[in-house]
């Protein structure tokens, strides 16, 4: 989503905005994208040709301009893509207009550099001359490929003294499959090359199509809501011209507007007169909320609409969903509005009530992957100052039930009874990893204990891709931790979700002092489930604080109980102030205080710390 332009126009142009008389020259625009592995260099190059282009005035300018949060900063990845208009002078002495969209990097959001490469007709490859083709450096140049772009291919960090620049050149020829002969080399960090890339957007990057007498079609890539101005809406114009004042119908939702705001980033909001075929700008239409603008839907003139909408893009399915409860049960209704105001800017994450009998009211809420979820979660608690308990990711599984139909299962504490269920389906995934030969063992290793099947494994000069076949909940928790711990942080990983498949699961309880405790049922399969059970109920007996009387721990499938451990009862000394006499005086004591331990044994409530919940959860190697 674009965000952080618009809600006030913090930064100032130093010069009169450039605008071309009349009608825009289709054959004077590119639009294009930045796309890499994490940490390769893509903002940073954003920064330096909007720098160089001097769209930004130097007072203005500082890294990373483009991620605008907070959290995208202090983790130095881009989770948002954002866009750019940049003016161009070339040296043939035309003046190009530019449109760039820095996309993210990591898996999690690969939802978003999907859309932002249907809006645009290349892209930048941007490959680490020291670290070379990455898993997601894959991932990413295929959606490229697949959506018809025309590749620069760029090796950045030239500088670096590890820098092989000629090695990079053939593994992205081996790896990948496309030409890296006239690979451009810079430093985004100095500027060394920077020149060149604006050269190569200009005269390698392909011109945008469009007929501007034909009726408005413009492609919805994004939406964003500023409590100011409503929903904010980012376009690309297929084909027609847009103009201030125009009423504009969505024709996927059928909502129709008045235009009152029209323009482009610079990267703060320009008002502009026109947009025409080829161009990317914004728009804002007193739209409440950002539901009402659905990413990929066609936007046509209300009078004289379109004959047909465009394909749109395939919508973003949540495919991670854990519980979060707020810590103090008063935080409730300020965590619901927080939540509200965040699903506000993000269509992706998706929420519902939830209650447990340990943790209370929350909710249960879905995400694309593990660092979508951390992101939600950090955001509630950093810019909404809500402490929470997260509950252990899970996937939705399919319950296939004995009179045919089929249900899906989002939390395992709600799994039907079994004698109805004739049988469950998991979500597999396509993984691609990407390792030193070193670390390859332990790489196989991992991926056999987590029920892998190994679909694939070839080289790339001391590289080796190993691509697997992996039920998504033995990868969704802590993975991709296990990856980096035995790689030594080499490993580069990848996925992509393939389908759902049969297999032996099981629903696994915790009770604690006989009472299950919802946020700890998980899912396992039938084979791993007394070895799950027992480590976890291991973790508790060391996680639990001990109590004043004693505290069965056990994990249950069903009726059955597959492993216990017992914490013992912290003891009061009451026999300390018989002094000799006879010892049934001390027997009786002793007796009243094991009938006391009996009945607060029952009657007792047991407290389990919130870090409890996450670290019971995490498997060993």
């Amino acid at each position: 989503m674009i965000r952080g332009h618009c809600q006030t126009d913090l930064l100032t142009s130093h010069r009169k905005p450039f605008h071309i008389a009349g009608m825009t020259d289709p054959s004077r625009i590119r639009n294009f994208s930045i796309t890499a592995h994490i940490d390769h260099g893509k903002s940073t190059l954003a920064d330096r040709l909007i720098q160089m282009t001097d769209t930004v005035a130097a007072r203005d300018m500082q890294d990373q301009l483009l991620d605008s949060m907070d959290i995208e900063r202090e983790r130095g990845i881009t989770i948002k893509a954002n866009t750019v208009r940049i003016e161009y002078p070339a040296r043939d002495g035309q003046t190009y207009i530019l449109n760039l969209i820095d996309t993210p990097g990591h898996v999690d959001f690969a939802y978003e550099v999907s859309r932002s490469m249907q809006a645009v007709e290349g892209s930048l490859l941007v490959v680490d001359a020291s670290q070379g083709v990455e898993a997601q450096t894959l991932a990413n140049v295929y959606q490229a490929i697949d959506a018809g772009h025309e590749i620069i291919p760029i090796l950045n960090k030239v500088d670096l003294p590890a820098a092989e620049p000629d090695r990079v050149r053939a593994q992205i020829e081996d790896v990948i499959g496309i030409a890296a002969h006239d690979a451009i080399e810079i430093s985004a960090k100095t500027g060394l090359g920077i020149p060149d890339v604006l050269e190569a957007i200009v005269h390698r990057l392909p011109t945008p199509r469009g007929t501007r007498e034909a009726p408005l079609t413009a492609m919805l890539v994004d939406s964003t809501y500023d409590p100011y101005l409503g929903v904010v809406v980012l376009f690309r114009v297929i084909d027609g011209v847009i103009r201030k004042g125009d009423r504009i119908r969505m024709m996927k939702t059928g909502g129709a507007y008045g235009i009152d705001r029209l323009g482009v980033f610079r990267p703060q909001m320009d008002d502009i007169a026109e947009l025409g075929p080829g161009e990317i700008g914004f728009l804002t239409a007193s739209i409440k909320q950002v539901r009402d603008t659905r990413v990929g839907d066609t936007i046509t003139h209300e009078r004289a609409p379109a004959p047909a909408p465009l394909p749109g893009f395939k919508p973003a399915q949540p495919v991670v969903f854990c519980g979060l409860f707020p810590v103090d049960a008063n935080d409730f209704g300020d965590m619901r509005d927080a939540i509200e105001k965040l699903a506000l800017n993000d269509a992706s994450f998706t929420y519902g009530m939830e209650s447990s009998a340990a943790l209370g009211f929350g909710f249960r809420c879905g995400f694309l992957g593990l660092l979508h979820l951390e992101v939600i979660r950090d955001r509630l608690e950093r810019e909404y100052d809500i402490n929470l308990i997260t509950t252990a990711p899970s996937v939705i599984y399919h319950v296939h039930m004995r009179d045919g139909t089929l249900r899906e299962l989002h939390n395992p504490a709600d799994m039907p009874d079994l004698t109805h269920v004739s049988h469950l389906e998991e979500p597999r995934i396509k993984a691609t990893i990407l390792v030193p030969d070193a670390y390859l063992g332990d790489v196989l290793k991992l991926c056999h204990e987590r029920r892998g099947m190994q679909l694939n494994l070839t080289y790339a000069g001391s590289r080796a891709m190993a691509v697997y076949d992996l039920p998504l909940n033995e990868v969704v928790f802590d993975f991709h931790d296990r990856l980096k711990s035995v790689t030594k942080g080499y490993a580069s990983f990848d996925y992509q979700i393939e389908g759902y498949r049969q297999d032996q699961l099981v629903k696994m309880q915790i009770l604690v002092n006989d009472e299950p405790v919802d946020a700890l049922s998980i899912m396992v399969h039938r084979d791993r489930a007394e070895q799950r059970g027992r480590a976890m109920c291991e973790r508790l007996k060391d996680l639990i604080p001990r109590h004043m009387f004693k505290i069965p721990i056990q994990a249950a499938i069903g009726g059955r109980i597959i492993a216990r451990e017992t914490l013992p009862a912290l003891r009061k000394d009451v026999t300390a102030k018989c002094y000799g006499g006879d010892i049934t005086r001390k027997r009786k004591l002793l007796e009243q205080q094991k009938a006391g331990k009996k009945k607060m044994r029952r009657f007792g409530k047991v407290d389990i710390p919130q870090s409890a919940f996450i670290s019971a959860l995490k498997m060993e190697g």
